[in-house]
């Protein structure tokens, strides 16, 4: 399942990712840290949702109350639900 997630609070808009028999892959973000998400992407390739959540979840950017990676926590845990699974 193809997912795209609006993200709020940071400098990129959206990330785009793939749920697979619960399983996250083809991560990909819109605008932002370029080189940092792309590693961001690599790193969580291959992971469930869970983990992911585990790993990013909470972790801020700056003066900021979010981060792209705490976007991402959010966004497979949504895709996960609209997922079913």
């Amino acid at each position: 399942m193809r997912y795209t997630y609006k993200t709020k609070g940071t400098c990129s808009r959206a990330i785009n990712l793939e749920i697979e028999n619960g399983v996250v892959k083809n991560v990909s973000f819109d605008s932002g840290c370029d080189g940092n998400l792309k590693a961001l992407s690599r790193f969580v390739e291959g992971l469930t949702p869970m983990q992911i959540e585990e790993k990013c979840k909470g972790i801020t950017c700056g003066f900021r109350k979010t981060s792209c990676a705490d976007q991402l926590a959010k966004a497979v845990r949504e895709a996960e639900k609209e997922s079913g699974s």
